[in-house]
């Protein structure tokens, strides 16, 4: 079985690479974007002609929220047209196409946990991209897997955890906002799921959501990565208001996951449990 995973160097692309060896039946092509510039159509044809695939797991993606505000075109090639452009080349060589999307499509201002199905409405560019991209997706190829995800941090790439960790070496206190509410995921638990998918052979096409367990603030998460990797530097909680910033960020986002527990027989760690492995 041959995988094709977009935006290798990413974190998420950098999570499956992690645990790759564990899957010693699947063939990986790891692809950065020097390796394959999604954006560039003739490119992604040209590489799908040259290469039997059966599976591509789409991590590629302008996930910059404040910079695409002033970087719309940017983010609208990458995670439009680039999307586009893959579901295509999936659906011409029978590829099964997992795409990685977001919490922000949707407003954050829900009180529940939000389902596959709920009404999306991003509020800020980069939601937008992503709903556009998941929208093309679905319009261009049959067998396709869209996986939102929220809050994704890891020992790879750049994300919340890491920079807690970095500001902390200098920093006696710093202030983090807590009125944002949602539920962090460990990139590497969310490529299990996607290798959990594929090797499951399912046809079950669709939306899916994907994090871990719990519901927490930005301050709480600050708070436990500190705790468990013993820092000392106080955290502050603070309002949105106080810490504005280029894009809106959705007050809550927490996502329901029983349709992918349930279809696909998973057990989903909390975020303080999956936390711990990244010490």
């Amino acid at each position: 079985m041959v995988v094709l995973v977009t935006g290798a160097s990413g974190q998420l692309g950098q999570s499956i690479a992690f645990i790759a060896s564990k899957y010693p039946e699947i063939q990986f092509i790891f692809a950065s974007s020097n390796d394959l510039d999604i954006t560039n159509e003739d490119r992604v044809t040209t590489f799908f002609d040259q290469n039997s695939i059966d599976y591509c797991i789409n991590t590629a993606a302008y996930t910059a929220v404040d910079k695409a505000e002033s970087e719309s075109d940017k983010a609208y090639r990458i995670n439009v047209l680039g999307s586009q452009y893959l579901a295509k080349a999936c659906q011409k060589s029978g590829t099964t196409l997992l795409h990685i999307s977001t919490d922000f499509v949707f407003d954050g201002t829900a009180s529940v946990p939000y389902t596959e199905t709920d009404t999306t409405n991003p509020i800020g560019i980069y939601g937008k991209t992503k709903l556009e991209g998941e929208n093309e997706v679905t319009a261009h190829c049959d067998k396709h897997f869209i996986i939102r995800t929220s809050w994704v941090y890891s020992q790879f790439g750049n994300n919340f955890m890491k920079t807690m960790l970095r500001l902390a070496l200098d920093r006696d206190a710093l202030n983090v906002v807590n009125d944002q509410i949602g539920t962090p995921t460990n990139a590497v638990d969310l490529a299990e799921t996607l290798l959990t998918i594929i090797q499951s052979n399912s046809t079950m096409y669709g939306i899916y959501n994907f994090s871990n367990e719990g519901v927490c603030s930005w301050y709480d998460f600050a708070k436990e990565i500190f705790r468990v990797n013993a820092i000392s530097t106080t955290v502050n909680p603070i309002p949105t208001e106080a810490y504005p910033t280029p894009a809106k960020r959705p007050a809550y986002s927490v996502l329901d996951k029983t349709k992918i527990k349930t279809i696909f027989d998973i057990n989903i760690k909390s975020w303080q449990e999956s936390l711990l492995q990244t010490k």
